[in-house]
């Protein structure tokens, strides 16, 4: 197998060499472990969508690597247009399975292209595998255990112990002999996605949360994801509160499906509710930062000094205080260093320190060095912020700042985006961990 470190993904999809089962799994491999190559597979997917007339080989690259996107409709008439190999028929089969979490007419017309698939040579288990999983996933559940059965001689693939477990998950078999198939999957393939949804399906039942995330992110980093992978962990991000993380898992089956009714549902409930639970946190921390800014210095034990200098400041409140620079109160007649400790100690025992809420200063700030951004930095900055999937707060506040760009957004600091009213620190956090998903910071970060 080639490392992906070395897998050169543009070449794989827009040349003329070979482009088989090992070539795809080799290229799966990279997808699940390589951030950057999910944009080197769409942009090649981009590039030889725009390059005009296609030969029939070029046609089934393309097609393979629309349905590794999640693009199963475009898959599927791309495909048609194909060279009618193998691999053609194969995929075509996939995609229709894929279609038929919509519209169940779809798994017949899988069944059929996987049969003609394996007339034409390719892979016999494979497509006797893919064959009897629609019918699971057509609810015969009957006929695909007779289907399975068939095939046992065959047990040495993943896809097989996948299936069976899949199977006896769903008849209500012993949950022993179901975990057991399940992990033969995993043991052949660490990384099989159906084995890893279905062992998640079973801790989520069994109120296994956390295994239950981890067992679906796992399955999520094979391409491309499942519908029912991304529902689920999206509901367990929801009941941890994390709306940012379940709206990204709605967004990616909208991509695919856009009239995805549950997805559509998810997503909505999911921002309302994520919005609501912002604010209310919000409003909790600025009400009692605000009232432990209006305590007064008074209500603190300090020296004589102390009190006597910041009378003459006109500092009343710790507010007063968070405003104040060390530098202004050691300017102070008679303020020494006794003093600036104690009223340090007494400010970090509510958190906050001196200077905290100061104005900003208005020096210059130096001339930064101006670097060239490389042409795939150029790429990522030119991108719409909408890429980021940034909550509805998030947005909002960059739409107000005439944010547009992640390039835009990566030029300002945490500072200038908290200016912008309502936008606090969780949207802060939220913005960090977006961009460094894509090796990206804010200036000054």
């Amino acid at each position: 197998m080639i490392s992906t470190a070395t897998l050169d993904i543009r070449d794989l999809v827009t040349g003329t060499g070979a482009f088989g089962p090992t070539d795809i799994r080799n290229l799966l491999e990279s997808l699940g472990s390589d951030a950057a190559a999910h944009r080197d597979l769409r942009l090649a997917v981009q590039e030889l969508e725009g390059s005009g007339e296609r030969s029939p080989a070029a046609s089934v690259r393309l097609g393979v690597c629309q349905y590794l996107l999640g693009r199963a409709h475009d898959a599927l008439e791309t495909l048609k247009s194909g060279d009618g190999s193998a691999l053609a028929l194969f995929y075509q089969g996939l995609a229709h399975a894929t279609l038929g979490n919509v519209d169940v007419a779809h798994y017949e017309k899988a069944r059929e292209s996987f049969a003609n698939a394996r007339k034409a040579g390719y892979d016999a288990t494979a497509c006797d595998v893919a064959t009897a999983e629609t019918l699971r996933a057509s609810g015969l559940l009957d006929e695909a255990g007779k289907a399975l059965e068939r095939i046992e001689k065959q047990a040495g693939s993943a896809d097989y112990w996948a299936l069976k477990g899949s199977l006896l998950a769903e008849q209500g078999g012993v949950l022993g002999d179901t975990v057991a198939a399940l992990e033969k999957a995993i043991a052949l393939d660490e990384g099989h996605p159906a084995a890893l949804f279905t062992l998640g399906v079973i801790n989520d039942r069994l109120g296994n949360d956390d295994e239950a995330k981890k067992c679906y992110e796992r399955s999520l980093k094979r391409y491309p994801a499942t519908v029912g992978a991304l529902l689920n962990l999206g509901l367990l991000y929801e009941d941890e509160d994390d709306f940012t993380k379940a709206q990204r898992c709605y967004k990616r089956i909208l991509d695919a499906f856009p009239d995805h009714p549950r997805a559509r549902l998810f997503l909505k409930d999911s921002s309302a509710t994520g919005d609501v639970k912002l604010d209310e946190q919000e409003l909790k921390s600025r009400d009692r930062l605000d009232h432990i800014m209006s305590l007064p210095v008074t209500d603190f034990e300090l020296s004589v000094r102390s009190r006597n200098c910041l009378q003459k400041m006109g500092i009343m409140t710790l507010g007063d205080l968070a405003r104040t620079s060390e530098t202004e109160l050691l300017e102070s007649k008679n303020f020494g260093e006794t003093s600036l400790v104690e009223i340090k100690d007494m400010l970090a025992s509510k958190g906050l320190s001196l200077g905290q809420m100061a104005a900003p200063g208005v020096a210059e700030e130096p001339a930064l060095e101006a670097v060239e951004p490389s042409a795939d930095e150029q790429e990522i900055y030119s991108q719409p912020i909408t890429e980021l999937n940034l909550s509805v707060r998030a947005r909002k506040c960059t739409t107000k700042l005439g944010i547009s760009t992640i390039g835009e957004l990566v030029r300002r600091t945490g500072e200038d985006l908290m200016e912008c009213k309502n936008f606090g620190v969780t949207s802060l956090n939220e913005v960090r961990e977006k961009l460094t998903e894509r090796g990206l910071k804010l200036r000054g970060d």
